[in-house]
């Protein structure tokens, strides 16, 4: 692995899926993760996996969801880069301009709140 791939990630690099994501891989899997905000409180991570500024926010916000003790919330995890028409109807649907990175925060089936890049953080959501 060259240094550049280090720093940025490579190819060869594989995403560590941490046990609380879930995945939003198709409008079906949004529409279960908005279905599931009227039970509790969801959180949508839209994440540039080409982008070392939402790698760092991910693996700062991964950390900070480890340290907490708060089992109330789901965890959803979206890949922008492969799901990007999944995220433009996050926006049109909601109301909210992409960002990259971006958590979203919903209940009750609506977007309460939103954050983008280092304004990222488990005090959006609680």
């Amino acid at each position: 692995m060259s240094f550049l791939d280090k720093i940025f990630g490579g190819k060869e690099e594989q995403k560590e899926s941490k046990s609380f994501w879930k995945t939003i891989k198709s409008e079906e899997d949004l529409n279960k993760a908005i279905k599931e905000s009227y039970e509790n409180r969801i959180a949508i991570f839209k994440h540039s996996t080409s982008c070392f500024i939402s790698k760092t926010v991910l693996k700062n916000f991964e950390k900070e969801i480890e340290n907490s003790d708060d089992e109330n919330v789901s965890f959803y995890f979206l890949d922008l880069l492969a799901f990007r028409p999944i995220s433009n109807k996050i926006a049109e649907d909601f109301g909210i301009r992409h960002e990259s990175p971006q958590l979203i925060v919903f209940e009750n089936g609506k977007a309460i709140n939103n954050a983008s890049h280092q304004d990222i953080s488990l005090s959006q959501i609680l």
